[in-house]
């Protein structure tokens, strides 16, 4: 029973018991959806090599499934494989997996750490003891959450994204009175309305569509707009796929049953991959712009802020006029600032004309 990288999320059965093959198995958490790995097997699920929580590399063995007659082999757990592949001197310290790994990242000697455990064992709360003590006055910790799942992968991900892919951010005010004047005519979402003027804006400026894989810059030929949508387990983002080809009532049904999805957790891999842009709204909360991190493999990533009334001239009067600032990064490896600007423009000019939403 193996896996590609992942989180393993929870068991569905305990050592010793019966499986049958194609049986849901245990619960994973992979590229920001949660899907069960189904039993290779019938048989009795000897052992749990991997548990609840536990970080799994590609192809790692989470768990033995035999018959009633068969030995099962001794196996390493994912933890006990790391603590193996450390050096000499570590392994005769007698500490947990995650007080070695916690050392590790932060290079302490092990053996300067005292030991609260049996023997004189060190736990990762010994080890962040010592840090604490070692920085002078630092300030308590209240709580320590573990970095799992949707988290996890969320934080790798902006991570890689930040550090290979030189973010520049430009901003825009659009006049929103359109958009909110079909949103009260037909009840459609602001987000629905701009993935619509995205999707089209898309499909004219191909290179904003596009990814960088070693010196090749690759074009998309689907235009496939993923929306970002905070849940109770971290951002996830699903993906309208062929967002440019639907009409603005097939996006908002898609985007209500994907956001529906998502809050519940019950996104499949083919709803959370191959998105080609994204758009992040953070206006709900008052933001009035920001500078989004680009989600990778992607070019580029859209930021919506509030809808703010603003005093604007307009065929040369002052007008009360509700407006959003738009905020695109965008990798500068692969896009300069003039071609951003201009599709910038061009998603301003379809939400600022209602005949081209609908």
């Amino acid at each position: 029973l193996t896996m590609k990288t992942g989180t393993v999320g929870k068991w569905y059965k305990k050592e010793g018991d019966s499986v049958e093959k194609g049986e849901p198995l245990v619960e994973v958490v992979s590229e920001k959806a949660t899907y069960d790995l189904e039993a290779p097997a019938s048989g009795i699920l000897r052992k749990i090599i991997a548990e609840e929580g536990v970080d799994v590399p590609v192809n790692a063995t989470l768990g033995i499934i035999s018959s009633a007659d068969e030995t099962v082999p001794k196996t390493e757990t994912p933890e006990e494989a790391s603590v193996n592949t450390s050096s000499e001197a570590e392994k005769k310290v007698p500490a947990s997996p995650a007080a070695k790994r916690v050392a590790r990242e932060h290079g302490i000697d092990l053996s300067a750490v005292k030991g609260s455990g049996p023997e004189g064992r060190i736990s990762e709360e010994d080890v962040e003891r010592f840090m604490q003590q070692a920085s002078g006055a630092a300030p308590r910790i209240k709580q320590t959450v573990q970095l799992t799942g949707f988290r996890k992968t969320s934080a790798d991900r902006l991570s890689l994204s930040f550090k290979t892919a030189p973010h520049s951010t430009i901003f825009m005010d659009v006049d929103f009175s359109s958009a909110k004047s079909l949103h009260e005519k037909t009840q459609m979402s602001y987000t629905a309305i701009l993935v619509r003027a995205v999707a089209k804006a898309l499909a004219e400026h191909p290179w904003i569509n596009s990814t960088l894989q070693g010196d090749q810059i690759r074009v998309f030929e689907d235009i496939n707009v993923g929306v970002a949508t905070a849940t109770e387990n971290g951002l996830v983002v699903p993906v309208i796929r062929n967002a440019d080809r639907r009409s603005l009532n097939e996006i908002e049904a898609v985007l209500r049953e994907l956001t529906e999805k998502a809050r519940q957790g019950r996104l499949s891999k083919e709803e959370v991959s191959c998105g080609t842009f994204t758009i992040t709204n953070l206006g709900m909360y008052g933001v009035d712009f920001f500078t989004p991190i680009i989600n990778p493999p992607e070019a580029a990533i859209l930021g919506v802020g509030r809808i703010a009334d603003k005093l604007i001239m307009v065929n040369g009067n002052v007008e009360l006029v509700p407006v959003v600032t738009l905020s695109l990064s965008y990798d500068h490896r692969i896009v300069d600032g003039a071609p951003a600007g201009k599709f910038l423009q061009n998603v301003k000019k379809k939400v600022e004309e209602e005949a081209s939403l609908e």
